[in-house]
């Protein structure tokens, strides 16, 4: 089946942000929407719409606030509207999403959480890009992941990616700590059979290995408590983060303060960028 998101649009207009030229709206525009609870501190709308705009894609991506409770009510009503041809999910619906797909890839099983759906003629297809972009965007910043000791704090739908992407990338060992004992013995579980020997449980306590990261949403919020015991980093260690609101989360922050090389959550979506667009024109063709 040929897709609508692949067809290109013939009339553009000048953008102010950045100089891209966006693609406008009309009959034939598509629409992607990015789901949370929260949602207003996502980046994605604007930046996934001129990565669109870029390829001549006549496409756009609006943020969408739905609640846990909500999802089914919203699903059902995405399979009804038929210029939407993909969905991008963030916290806490990542491991619902799973439920949705009638196929998923590799990694989304893996992670088992997906945070990027398309549709096609069998139902959605889903995927999961979070690893990727936040390894990616570790490299991007010097650090190496290969023979790596890594403490990956939480275990839900984007520490679940980003583990095995760690492991993939050739880490040499990975800890898992989570506050739910349940998802991190599970998701160790689930890694055990590609990655035997490498992962273990990990704790608060970031002594001992080269990269310390937090997959959690502590710190979008006053009050937060730190992911690990922040007064034991110490300069040599690599600390990364996907909060993208504040810019720099306090646990970032922190790490900075002790002369830690770091990753901020921009600096994983914008990894991520060019991953989401390509599995959203490309999954299951």
């Amino acid at each position: 089946m040929a897709s609508a998101m692949a067809k290109v649009q013939s009339a553009t207009c000048t953008s102010d942000q950045g100089g891209v030229r966006v693609a406008g709206l009309d009959g034939e525009t598509q629409v992607v929407f990015v789901i949370g609870d929260p949602i207003a501190q996502v980046k994605s709308p604007s930046l996934l719409t001129r990565r669109f705009a870029a390829r001549g894609v006549n496409t756009v991506v609006v943020p969408g606030h739905v609640s846990p409770k909500d999802i089914p009510v919203f699903m059902a009503g995405l399979q009804s509207l038929r210029n939407a041809p993909g969905l991008v999910i963030t916290v806490p619906h990542k491991q619902a999403m799973m439920d949705y797909c009638a196929e998923v890839t590799e990694r989304a099983r893996y992670a088992g959480a997906a945070n990027v759906l398309r549709r096609r003629e069998g139902g959605w297809i889903g995927d999961n890009t979070d690893g990727m972009g936040y390894v990616n965007g570790i490299r991007a910043e010097g650090c190496a992941i290969e023979g790596k000791r890594v403490l990956l704090v939480g275990a839900g739908g984007a520490g679940s990616a980003i583990a095995y992407e760690f492991l993939l990338q050739g880490a040499a060992h990975l800890a898992v700590h989570d506050v739910d004992a349940g998802r991190r013995d599970g998701l160790i579980a689930r890694l055990e059979t590609p990655f035997a020997g490498r992962l273990s449980v990990g704790t608060e306590d970031p002594t001992g290995f080269d990269v310390i990261a937090n997959a959690t949403p502590l710190g979008m919020r006053d009050g937060d408590p730190m992911p690990v015991l922040v007064d034991r980093l110490h300069a040599g260690q690599f600390a990364a983060c996907p909060i993208t609101k504040p810019e720099a989360s306090p646990f970032i922050v922190a790490a900075r303060s002790k002369g830690c090389a770091t990753m901020a959550g921009l600096g994983m979506f914008k990894a991520q960028e060019a991953l989401l667009v390509d599995a959203l024109l490309h999954l299951g063709n």
